[in-house]
């Protein structure tokens, strides 16, 4: 029987597998705005995962999210090879 482990754990876990891919990221800024990027997934940390987004004119950036921002559908990943969307959690 599997435990009941803490969900943004488990995204934690299902992320990792993604480190290196690129992704098309959908993230809500605010009530009626969203924006659509794409970047590669590259770096995991307990709390926080990190992409770096590709712009057209300039330097990549990098942004950061939460966890539970992939909980709460803030943020949506999709993979660019195959245009699947992760599943986490």
């Amino acid at each position: 029987m599997e435990v009941n482990r803490n969900p943004l754990h488990k995204i934690k876990e299902d992320l990792e597998a993604y480190v290196g891919q690129r992704v098309r990221l959908k993230a809500n800024k605010s009530r009626k705005r969203t924006f659509i990027r794409e970047g590669i997934i590259e770096q995991i940390y307990p709390s926080i995962f990190v992409i770096a987004i590709d712009e057209e004119n300039r330097l990549p950036r990098k942004i950061s999210f939460s966890y539970s921002d992939i909980l709460t559908k803030t943020v949506e990943l999709t993979l660019c090879k195959d245009n699947t969307t992760i599943k986490c959690g």
